[in-house]
């Protein structure tokens, strides 16, 4: 063999052996979504065909535990390339601790989306923006159409005949709500699904922010009073229903309402493709009234600052904040996508949830007080939980509220 055709043959081995040799990038993603993890499958695919040099295993977390051990995880220097983070201030807790990237420079496309949708993934520290928001979400009332079309109900206007639906259901020996009370977050969504109409929705939001009432108003603890009336219409030993509980006497149809957020959407309609359900937003105090549902940016996709991959990451946050991914938000998983310029009318139940917000508040202890310890949340779920049980009444609720908060909200020190 000749000197030039032996060469030939060793460049053309060289090629193959760098061709069968080249590493991937692999890159990890966290969420807090087990029920949307297969949906998820199906972006990250399209996300590795646009680019064949990236993997991306998933990985999720219980939504109650997803916190914990994602702030383990990188407080000793690994955890996820790429992982979901809350807003407001469970982003500002990690983004403080120096274990989120700011992301300005890495994703251009954050120039375009709304500032409301901003507002949930920038830090009020320094101002910085440390995530792509990748939906707003919505609290109200999930119902079976069927059963309402069996007992001849109808979608109520006021608190008064939403009860009464609730007492034709029980009477009918169907269970009226799936909500149970093991899990104090589910209390918080329902206290922000039906409260706002009988504490002042934005007025008193805007007042108790400011430090002009508290959360002992008058107003507010006969919010929370109401709640109450529900109990009857709870499940058995409602104490020990968990979320999941909850989620599958919907599902199964073994439950009349579910009260929950938009993001339950696209889970009920995969569990069960025959489902016929529906939402309505709280009931009001009285016909006529507004009916205002609590509205509130659900989370962010971040960057690990100390990701060894951050080009590839970067990648695949663009691709996130991509009308790709907007319309996987809408079609999908059926939640309104933060992402600008996305058709929102491409899904009806998209369009009825925009409908929603016509009147819209902050769901108010997620917007407004969870940036500082104890955060609003935790207050008002561990109180919660003490008021379903029996333990304490709503002024009681209120006030373990109004102190924790004034430990360090400087408007309820004057």
């Amino acid at each position: 063999m000749s000197l030039k055709r032996l060469a030939f043959v060793f460049l053309c081995l060289a090629f193959t052996a760098g061709g069968l040799f080249a590493q991937k990038t692999t890159l990890t993603y966290w969420t807090w979504r087990p029920e949307d993890v297969d949906k998820y499958d199906q972006l990250l695919k399209v996300f590795e065909a646009q680019n064949p040099g990236i993997d991306v295993v998933q990985t999720a977390q219980k939504n109650t535990e997803y916190n914990t051990i994602l702030a383990a995880a990188l407080s000793g220097g690994a955890g996820p390339d790429v992982f979901q983070s809350r807003a407001y201030g469970g982003l500002e807790t990690f983004a403080q601790s120096g274990y989120m990237e700011p992301l300005s420079s890495w994703v251009p496309e954050l120039a375009s989306f709304s500032r409301a949708a901003i507002r949930g993934a920038t830090s009020i520290k320094d101002g910085k923006v440390y995530g792509v928001p990748f939906a707003s979400q919505t609290l109200f009332v999930y119902y079976n159409g069927k059963i309402y079309a069996d007992l001849g109900l109808k979608v109520p206007d006021t608190w008064d005949q939403f009860l009464s639906n609730l007492a034709a259901m029980k009477k009918a020996g169907i269970q009226p709500l799936a909500n149970g009370a093991k899990e104090g977050w589910t209390l918080e969504v329902m206290m922000g699904a039906l409260c706002p109409d009988f504490y002042g929705a934005n007025s008193f939001f805007d007042a108790v922010v400011q430090g002009k009432t508290t959360f002992q108003d008058p107003r507010f603890v006969g919010a929370i009073q109401k709640l109450k009336d529900l109990i009857p219409y709870m499940p058995d030993l409602y104490m020990g229903v968990s979320y999941t509980d909850m989620q599958s006497a919907f599902i199964n149809e073994t439950a009349g309402h579910f009260i929950g957020g938009s993001f339950e959407a696209g889970y009920f309609a995969s569990q069960n493709p025959s489902l016929q359900f529906d939402v309505f937003p709280g009931p009001a105090a009285k016909a006529g009234d507004p009916h205002y549902v609590s509205v509130y940016a659900d989370g962010n996709f971040s960057m690990n600052a100390n990701s060894k991959n951050k080009e590839a990451a970067a990648k695949l946050l663009r691709f996130f904040a991509s009308k790709q991914t907007g319309d996987f938000f809408i079609r999908t998983l059926k939640q309104v996508s933060s992402v600008p310029g996305v058709d929102t009318s491409a899904d009806p139940f998209i369009a009825r949830v925009l409908t929603l917000q016509k009147y819209n508040t902050p769901y108010v202890f997620l917007v407004g007080f969870r940036y500082q310890q104890p955060t609003g949340s935790t207050l008002i779920q561990s109180a919660l939980q003490g008021f379903f049980a029996g333990k304490i009444d709503a002024a009681e609720v209120c006030r373990q509220v109004q102190e924790g908060i004034a430990t360090y909200y400087a408007p309820f020190k004057k």
